[in-house]
């Protein structure tokens, strides 16, 4: 048993790129674990020059020069930057102000519809169980805007921090778009000159992650504005707020679009009732989930990514209950990543027939 650990011991950690690999990602972990608040807006920035590269390597293979190119995708990315910090953002900001606001009138209604139910469905329900509910959701309700008022008292002193994100995001941002290959070339320095199975990784992570992140930024983008555009049409309320929800939750697979149907049901009943603008609006609802999972995707996402649904599921909760908002963003991208390290692991490779 000794001799067999001996042997594998010996060829998984025999190469050097090996050992660096685990340090990587070793030090990776201590760094986003002990410093991840610190490192946000340089994680953010990184992230978006990553999207953005994709646009200027198609405008160099159009005979664009390099310094254009960069130029004028930094001036996309910062007007796009300023609309959503200025315009979006307030507009959303003050719709779930209003929607907050006109809880409790929802709720009354909610209340009256329930209180229905030990009428008709006297086996089921009975008003002692309603009413008991109906304490749970004022309960709810006011936890709900303490919640809000001491998230917007507790901002106030980060006002300074988030001016100086404003700033940071955007130079971050130029930098790593300007400075791309002399960063990679410093960075390639650390590494050993033969590494094969480095390599291989980057490649399969540039390919896919690469892949994905760019045509997830499309995708919110694309199905944001046409879920805004319907519910304007529509005449739905809060429809900046919900079509902001809509986009959004296409970055959590399979669970996103089931969890922002929730609110999109609630506010459209208690707008119209269970009547035909309710119906025109579920049916428009589920075309554009319909073409953005049988449609949009298959077009955006060239290069699919190459996990099993459960892995998926699994990667969300888990990255997810790490680091939040950036975990669920990134929970593929990681997943994807360690896909990629155990395919190119030595031991993957090792043919057990060789033990003695």
């Amino acid at each position: 048993m000794f001799s067999v650990f001996g042997k594998w011991f010996d060829q998984v950690f025999a190469k050097e790129e090996t050992v660096v690999l685990l340090l990587m990602v070793a030090a990776g972990l201590v760094i986003i674990m002990t410093m991840g608040m610190v490192l946000t807006p340089v994680m953010a920035s990184f992230v978006l020059a990553f999207v953005l590269q994709g646009l200027i390597l198609q405008m160099t293979a159009r005979n664009i020069p390099s310094w254009l190119a960069v130029a004028i995708a930094f001036i996309i990315f910062v007007g796009s930057f300023f609309l959503i910090l200025l315009v979006v953002l307030p507009l959303a900001w003050q719709q779930m102000t209003n929607l907050f606001n006109e809880l409790p009138r929802m709720l009354g209604q909610w209340q009256q519809l329930m209180l229905v139910l030990p009428e008709r469905y006297p086996a089921f329900f009975n008003e002692a169980q309603i009413q008991e509910w109906m304490v749970m959701a004022r309960a709810e309700l006011g936890q709900i805007g303490q919640f809000v008022v001491s998230f917007s008292l507790s901002t106030l002193p980060n006002i300074v921090a988030l001016l100086i994100y404003v700033v940071l995001v955007p130079i971050l941002v130029f930098f790593f778009l300007k400075d791309r290959q002399i960063l990679l070339d410093w960075a390639s320095s650390f590494l050993p000159a033969e590494r094969p199975m480095l390599s291989k990784i980057w490649h399969e992570m540039n390919d896919q992650v690469a892949n994905y992140v760019r045509g997830k930024a499309i995708e919110i983008l694309i199905v944001g504005v046409v879920s805004y555009v319907t519910f304007l049409v529509l005449g739905l309320n809060y429809a900046e707020l919900l079509a902001l929800l809509v986009g959004l939750s296409v970055v959590i697979p399979y669970i996103g679009a089931a969890v922002v149907t929730l609110p999109i049901t609630m506010i459209a009943y208690f707008q119209w009732g269970f009547g035909s603008d309710f119906i025109t609006l579920f049916v428009a609802y589920a075309i554009i989930q319909t073409l953005d999972g049988n449609v949009l995707v298959p077009l955006l996402f060239s290069e699919a990514v190459n996990l099993h649904p459960v892995a998926i599921i699994l990667a969300v909760l888990i990255f997810g209950s790490f680091w939040g908002l950036w975990g669920v963003f990134f929970a593929i991208p990681l997943a994807t990543l360690i896909k990629a390290v155990l395919n190119a692991w030595p031991a993957h490779q090792y043919n057990i027939k060789h033990i003695d």
